[in-house]
C-alpha cells in the first residue's frame, strides 16, 4: 500500500510530480482548519507543510501513524521538534534551497542601504533631485559580521568575494569558517564589525537576541541585515539605536511583529515601533522574500521531494560524478605572443592559431581528446588574480556539482560559472596562489 502523503501548502508542481512518480499518494487540502486536519491526520504517513499552522503536540498526537513531517522553507521552529522526534517522526527542511536567494537578498539589502537608494527613488519620483543628500558609501574596506554560519550565512559570505572587505563569522558550532570567512569569537565580532548579518534560526537562545545590551555591546556604530527570523530582534531597541545613531541603517526581511503565516503583520494596532520603521529613511523593509524567489521555489520543492525519497528508499546509488578528467591546457604570459607562436610554429611544427595550439589525441578507450596551449599577452587579465604568471586548465565532468562541493570544503572559488555554447567555465585558487581553470565541454570530442 502506498504511503499517503498530505500536502497543506501549494508548492512547486515537481513536488507532486516527483513524489507520485515514486510511489507516493498525494493528497492536497490548502483550506481546512487546523481541526479539520486533525481529524484526518491519522490517515497519513507524510505531511508537506510552508507555515500555515503550527504543529504541536496535540496535533502530534492525532498523527498516529505519521513517518515524516517535511516543510518546505529553511527552519522548523513551526514544529514542536523535540516531541516530533520522540514519536520517531522524521523532520525534513530545505536551507539548501533557498540559501543563494537567501545570500543575494542580503547583499542587495546592503548595497541599497549604502547608497540610499530607496530615499532616492522616491525623492525622484516626488520630483526632487537631490544629489548631496544621496551621496553614498562604498562597500570596500569595511568589516561584515555575520552570526550564524550555516547555509544562508555561508551564502552571503559567498556573495561578498567579490568586494575587498573583511568577512567574519560567529557560530555556536566550531571550525565553520572557510575561505569566504574567518570565524571569530562574539567579542572580536563586535569589536571590528561595521555591518551586523542575521543568519539564524528562531530558538529559545536567538529569541529577542538582539537587544539594548547586544547593541551597546558593538565597539562601533554599525549597519543591521536581517533575514533570518523577526524574533531575534527588540524592535523597540532597534528604533532607539536607530535614533541614537548607534545603528547607522537597517535592512529587515523579517519583522518581530509577523504572525506566524507571515501573511498578516498585525491583529491590532501598530506598534509605535514599527510605525518609525516604515517612515525611516535609514531602513528598508521587504515581506519576508529573502528566500522567495522563483528559482529558488522550485529548488525547495526539489530538496524535500529528494529527502522524502532518500527516507523511504535510502540514499542515491549514482555514483558520485568524477572530480577531473583530464588536462585541458595551459596558459602563460608572454611578451610577444603572436611572435612567440610563429616561433613554435615554425621550430617545432605546432599547429598554431590565433588561440595557441591544440594538442589532439586519443585516450586509452579511443575517445578523441585535446589539451590546448596558449600564449596571452602580459598585460591580459584572464590570468588574474593568480600570483603566478600561468593558469592551469582541468576538464572536468561535472562543473556546477564540483564546485559546490570544493566551496563546502572551503576551497577558494573565484566568481561565478560563466557559460559558453562550447563549455561551462569556473575558477579556483590553490594555496600557493595559483588560479585553476575548471572546464566542462559542451563537444564531446572534449571530454
Amino acid at each position: 500500500m502506498p504511503s499517503k502523503v498530505l500536502h497543506l501548502d501549494n508548492n512547486h508542481p515537481v513536488l507532486l510530480e516527483q513524489l507520485a512518480a515514486a510511489g507516493f499518494e498525494n493528497n492536497e487540502d490548502y483550506s481546512s482548519s487546523k481541526q479539520e486536519i486533525e481529524a484526518k491526520i491519522h490517515q497519513y504517513q507524510g505531511i508537506v507543510i510552508r507555515s500555515r499552522f503550527k504543529i504541536d503536540r496535540e496535533f502530534i498526537d492525532k498523527a498516529v501513524n505519521l513517518k515524516f513531517i517535511a516543510r518546505v522553507g529553511a527552519g522548523l521552529e513551526s514544529i514542536d521538534i523535540d516531541y516530533a522526534e520522540s514519536k520517531g517522526i522524521a523532520l525534513i527542511a530545505a536551507p539548501e534551497g533557498n540559501r543563494n536567494a537567501v545570500g543575494e537578498h542580503s547583499l542587495a539589502m546592503l548595497l541599497s542601504l549604502f547608497n540610499k537608494l530607496n530615499m532616492a527613488d522616491r525623492e525622484i519620483r516626488s520630483g526632487h533631485w537631490n544629489r548631496e543628500k544621496n551621496r553614498g558609501l562604498e562597500l570596500d574596506g569595511k568589516t561584515i559580521g555575520i552570526i550564524g554560519y550555516g547555509n544562508m550565512g555561508k551564502s552571503f559570505a559567498k556573495k561578498l568575494r567579490g568586494f575587498d572587505v573583511e568577512v567574519l563569522c560567529y557560530d555556536i558550532l566550531p571550525n565553520v569558517g572557510d575561505a569566504n570567512a574567518k570565524q571569530v569569537s562574539f567579542e572580536e565580532l563586535q569589536s571590528k564589525a561595521d555591518v551586523l548579518s542575521l543568519h539564524i534560526p528562531w530558538t529559545p537562545q536567538t529569541d529577542k537576541m538582539v537587544d539594548s545590551a547586544f547593541i551597546t555591546g558593538f565597539a562601533k556604530p554599525f549597519w543591521l541585515i536581517n533575514t533570518s527570523r523577526g524574533k531575534n530582534v527588540v524592535t523597540a531597541d532597534l528604533v532607539a539605536a536607530l535614533e541614537s545613531g548607534k545603528i547607522l541603517g537597517a535592512g529587515l526581511d523579517v519583522l518581530e511583529y509577523e504572525k506566524l503565516s507571515f501573511e498578516s503583520l498585525f491583529s491590532d494596532d501598530m506598534p509605535d515601533a514599527m510605525k518609525y520603521l516604515i517612515q525611516s529613511d535609514k531602513v528598508i523593509l521587504s515581506p519576508h522574500i529573502a528566500g522567495w524567489t522563483v528559482e529558488s521555489k522550485e529548488r525547495l520543492a526539489q530538496v524535500i521531494v529528494d529527502k522524502i525519497k532518500a527516507l523511504f528508499f535510502g540514499p542515491s546509488e549514482q555514483p558520485e560524478p568524477k572530480r577531473v578528467t583530464g588536462i585541458g591546457g595551459f596558459f602563460f604570459k608572454s611578451k610577444n605572443p603572436d611572435a612567440l607562436k610563429d616561433w613554435y610554429h615554425k621550430h617545432l611544427g605546432l599547429a598554431t592559431d590565433a588561440y595557441g595550439c591544440t594538442f589532439w589525441w586519443k585516450d586509452a578507450a579511443g575517445n578523441d581528446c585535446s589539451t590546448q596551449w596558449s600564449a596571452f599577452k602580459e598585460d591580459t587579465t584572464y590570468l588574474e588574480p593568480s600570483q603566478k604568471q600561468f593558469m592551469q586548465n582541468f576538464r572536468v565532468e561535472n562543473l556546477d556539482y564540483l564546485v559546490e562541493k570544493l566551496w563546502e570544503e572551503g576551497v577558494e572559488v573565484l566568481g561565478e560559472i560563466q557559460r559558453f555554447d562550447y563549455g561551462n567555465f569556473g575558477w579556483i585558487m590553490d594555496p600557493e596562489g595559483n588560479k585553476i581553470e575548471l572546464w566542462q565541454p559542451i563537444d564531446s570530442a572534449f571530454l
